[in-house]
C-alpha cells in the first residue's frame, strides 16, 4: 500500500506549543502507517520532509505526477479544516487522487480511525 501523510505545522492543537502539536499529529499517524505497512511516497524529491505541510503543494505535485495512491493520512479534520472549507472544489480534486482518506485521531490514548 502506498500513501502520503499530512502534518499541519502552522497550528497549535489543544493549547500545545507548535512543536508539541506536530508530535501530537505525527505519533498516531506513524503508528497507523507502521501497523498497516504503508509505504510513504515522496512525490517531490526537493521537499524537506517525508510528509506534506501544504495541501496546495500536495495537490500541485499530485497533478504533476498524475498518480493514484492508496491513502492520504492526516490527524484530524481540524488540521485541514481551513483548506476544506476555503477550497471545497480543490479538496474534492485532492481526495480523488486517493482510494481512501484517513483521519487518525488520538483521543484518550485510543487511536480512532475515520475513513472519509
Amino acid at each position: 500500500m502506498k500513501g502520503i501523510y499530512f502534518i499541519n505545522d502552522r497550528m497549535t492543537l489543544d493549547g500545545f506549543a507548535k512543536e508539541d502539536s506536530i508530535l501530537l499529529q505525527t505519533e498516531p499517524i506513524m503508528k497507523y502507517i507502521k501497523e498497516r505497512n504503508i509505504q510513504v511516497v515522496k512525490l517531490n524529491p526537493y521537499q524537506l520532509n517525508d510528509y506534506y505541510t501544504n495541501p496546495h503543494a500536495l495537490l500541485y505535485d499530485l497533478k504533476k505526477e498524475n498518480k493514484q495512491l492508496d491513502c492520504l493520512i492526516y490527524f484530524s479534520l481540524q488540521v485541514l479544516e481551513d483548506y476544506i472549507y476555503s477550497y471545497p472544489a480543490k479538496w474534492l480534486i485532492l481526495k480523488s487522487f486517493f482510494k481512501e482518506v484517513v483521519a487518525v485521531e488520538n483521543q484518550n490514548d485510543h487511536n480512532i480511525q475515520r475513513v472519509i
